[in-house]
């Protein structure tokens, strides 16, 4: 009698248990972010921050969804991935909006020009938007042909957390490029961490598909290099090099 009602209690605090950690699933992977965003508009400069990490972030999220008409995962995962890419996209704006406006002598770069030079670095939010729904489209629609091949569905979703284990790497080679960390929101990184760890966990304690479990360790070691980064180049800074200071505009976003 005593076991049933002992079970009888704790049945809502392992719903309420339930729910907090699918909540975090879905609004935990974007807290990393804001302090970074916060960061860009106070400072008016997004050179610190690889807007390539965007792209990584768009195209696996795009994939994961994609994936989930082939094989159904939790619908917290499901959930994550619109989370995320509406936030890479606020993140993409703005990043776009202060480069532009600092920017001298500007030449209009387009999508439309299918210059490979120049990918990923246009002018307006406009031109992002069009790539993203380009890339949907034509990967949606290879989907739609294939969704009966298992092979093809489990590939897909080995492609979908590999991109994503892969988010922190376009971070990781511009502080090996520039021997810095200048711009880069620390927190931003941490929270990274403490955020794969989590979901590495939750995928495992869960039983979602192998891919997600391999990946997601994956991240967290990407995460811990680029903590050494931070580590490692504040203790032996680079000599500023001297450059000529020329006008930046304070164009208020």
């Amino acid at each position: 009698m005593e076991a049933a009602g002992a079970d009888g209690l704790l049945a809502p605090l392992r719903r309420l248990l339930s729910w907090a950690a699918a909540g975090a699933m879905v609004f935990g992977g974007v807290v990393p972010y804001i302090p970074q965003y916060r960061d860009i508009r106070r400072t008016q400069s997004a050179d610190g921050f690889s807007t390539h990490v965007c792209l990584v972030l768009l195209v696996a999220n795009i994939l994961r969804i994609l994936f989930w008409f082939g094989r159904h995962f939790e619908s917290p995962l499901l959930w994550q991935s619109i989370i995320m890419i509406l936030t890479m996209l606020l993140m993409l704006k703005l990043c776009t909006e202060v480069r532009v406006a600092n920017e001298l002598n500007i030449k209009r770069r387009s999508f439309a020009d299918l210059d490979p030079h120049h990918f990923w670095r246009w002018s307006s939010f406009a031109d992002y938007v069009q790539c993203v729904l380009a890339f949907a489209g034509v990967a949606g629609y290879i989907t739609y042909l294939s969704i009966d091949s298992a092979l093809f569905v489990e590939t897909l979703g080995f492609f979908a957390v590999l991109t994503e284990a892969m988010l922190g790497v376009p971070q990781l080679y511009r502080n090996h490029c520039h021997r810095s960390t200048e711009g880069m929101s620390l927190k931003m990184v941490l929270m990274w961490t403490s955020g794969d760890t989590f979901k590495t966990a939750y995928f495992l304690l869960n039983g979602a598909p192998l891919q997600f479990s391999v990946c997601g360790l994956l991240q967290v070691l990407v995460d811990l290099a680029i903590l050494g980064q931070a580590y490692a180049f504040a203790r032996h800074p680079q000599k500023p090099v001297p450059h000529a200071v020329h006008p930046v505009s304070a164009k208020a976003l």
